[in-house]
């Protein structure tokens, strides 16, 4: 059995709801050390009350989008534990607007968020990881193929996936691992406002073959499985959690290319 300073810890950005929360109580499930990050303090201090007797629990109340965020967390994750064994880049948000409806302040907000600050995280990781650790980024779909009104979210969240690409390639020779997580529409308080629409739960059930959302607990799973001994030999991958709804949405827009090119 492991002893406590020999147990692994992960370092969760955006941890204090929805995906971040599921995910850092998972790894706690597993004997993980946590560091937690998010802006909202009281909703980390919950999350470790509710861990306590299950897993050590560092908070780090920040901007993740602030510059010198990433290398204080890091910092504190060192000096809480004094290793970090996996990066979760999980802080984000989405704004839906096409290109043209894009001004430079929501621009600016999407790349500081969705794209710098896990540049930061990830720079500021590489330098203390030892052979064994990994980063996993949280992208979407969104970043595999385009989605309408979604000029903003699509570019960073494309340009996530080339600096997890790049990250394996550069550093796996050391032993360190970079995977992306795509999900689909996920089930979390963000999202809501979605779910509560009849005809936006029929169509994502109707697109997917599972015929159901994807939950926070569908993507702590498969975090957990890329960090884990299991996902050992996984580097440089985007996975796609949606369901299958990547692939029926390639199918209905053949069937309709297929249907204007016979009329």
């Amino acid at each position: 059995m492991a002893t406590q300073n020999e147990k692994p810890v992960v370092l969760i950005t955006g941890a204090s709801a929805g995906i971040g929360d599921a995910i850092a109580r998972r790894f706690a499930r597993e004997g993980w050390r946590i560091v937690a990050v998010a802006r909202r303090r009281e909703r980390l201090e919950r999350l470790a009350q509710d861990l306590a007797g299950v897993s050590e629990v560092e908070i780090v109340s920040a901007d993740v989008s602030a510059r010198g965020a990433g290398d204080a967390a890091v910092a504190a994750a060192l000096k809480r534990f004094g290793r970090l064994d996996c990066l979760v880049n999980n802080a984000g948000s989405f704004k839906f607007g096409a290109v043209d409806q894009v001004d430079d302040d929501m621009l600016d907000e999407a790349i500081e968020l969705s794209l710098k600050a896990p540049f930061r995280f990830c720079r500021a990781a590489v330098r203390v990881m030892q052979p064994g650790s990994s980063i996993i980024n949280m992208g979407s779909v969104w970043g595999i193929l385009a989605g309408m009104g979604g000029g903003s979210y699509c570019a960073v969240k494309a340009g996530l996936i080339g600096l997890t690409q790049s990250i394996a390639a550069d550093y796996g020779a050391r032993g360190i691992r970079a995977n992306l997580i795509a999900p689909g529409v996920v089930k979390t308080e963000m999202t809501d406002a979605f779910w509560d629409s009849d005809g936006f739960k029929r169509t994502n059930h109707e697109l997917t073959p599972f015929n159901r959302e994807c939950t926070v607990a569908d993507v702590a799973n498969a975090v957990y499985f890329l960090a884990s001994e299991q996902g050992s030999y996984i580097n440089g991958q985007t996975l796609a959690l949606d369901g299958g709804w990547s692939k029926t949405k390639y199918l209905a827009v053949e069937a309709i290319t297929a249907q204007r090119v016979q009329a």
